[in-house]
């Protein structure tokens, strides 16, 4: 309920902040507004993730999903059926939209995305992306339902890394030499956020895309999205209200925007 209550005054405070792209004064924050974030067009393209999602909202097998991660504001319990974490736990289709479309604007290779959850989401980020996608799940029983969305729409370039992300993330870093698009969408809390915003922050460059997934969430991942705006790495974000957009262009000179969505 304290969630809830947050979250109402969030967006109205969201509501009065944002802007569209004829109050943005930065030429970076207009092409972006205009070319990657208005766009909303159908696309065939995403027609297999789009009918791997009806079936998996339509699923009411019950699994064992406990969660490494903030528990549901809307469900509880290990026990849960698939089409309600289909329905409460995976991006709006206009977001996974936006993601494919930055991922497409900035020519991603290496992209890695924090929470497979059934992999709607990670399905769009391949759509478009030049290399592989790592794909990080804690449950084990999600990424057996995530691999299997995967196989159904045939999407490839995918490396679905499962176990505990704060000792896999690790691992998987040492590896890497550079990131192009991050999604964190794992634990919405406020020290897991911020410490594996900070790992990936090491192998960021100019042109790298992070998404924070729930910024408003709750105060503690309000509070996360205020120490990563404030982060010496970072030059530029915008708060879509569902989503924060880090970047870490040096040129862009510390600029901070709401943006309507």
């Amino acid at each position: 309920m304290a969630n809830t209550f947050f979250q109402v005054q969030s967006y109205f405070t969201y509501w009065l902040d944002a802007v569209g792209e004829h109050s943005l004064h930065s030429p970076f924050f207009y092409d972006f507004y205009t070319q990657v974030i208005r766009p909303r067009q159908k696309d065939a393209d995403f027609d297999k993730a789009e009918k791997v999602r009806q079936t998996l909202l339509s699923d009411r097998r019950a699994i064992a999903a406990a969660d490494l991660g903030a528990s549901s504001s809307v469900l509880s319990g290990n026990q849960r059926s698939i089409r309600d974490i289909a329905r409460t736990s995976t991006s709006p289709v206009r977001y996974s939209k936006l993601y494919a479309r930055i991922i497409k604007a900035f020519r991603c290779h290496n992209v890695v995305e924090l929470g497979t959850s059934f992999g709607i989401n990670t399905i769009y980020l391949a759509r478009y992306n030049q290399g592989t996608i790592y794909t990080f799940e804690g449950v084990n029983a999600i990424a057996d339902i995530a691999q299997a969305s995967f196989d159904a729409a045939g999407a490839t370039g995918i490396q679905l890394v499962r176990g505990n992300i704060d000792q896999t993330l690790s691992r998987f870093l040492e590896d890497i030499k550079s990131i192009d698009f991050a999604l964190l969408d794992a634990n919405h809390r406020l020290i897991p956020t911020q410490q594996y915003f900070e790992a990936l922050a090491m192998k960021v460059h100019p042109r790298t895309v992070m998404v924070i997934d729930d910024i408003h969430h709750s105060a503690e991942m309000a509070s996360a999205w205020k120490a990563i705006q404030q982060h010496p790495l970072v030059y530029a974000t915008a708060d879509l209200f569902r989503c924060g957009l880090v970047f870490f262009d040096p040129s862009l000179n510390k600029q901070h925007v709401v943006l309507q969505y």
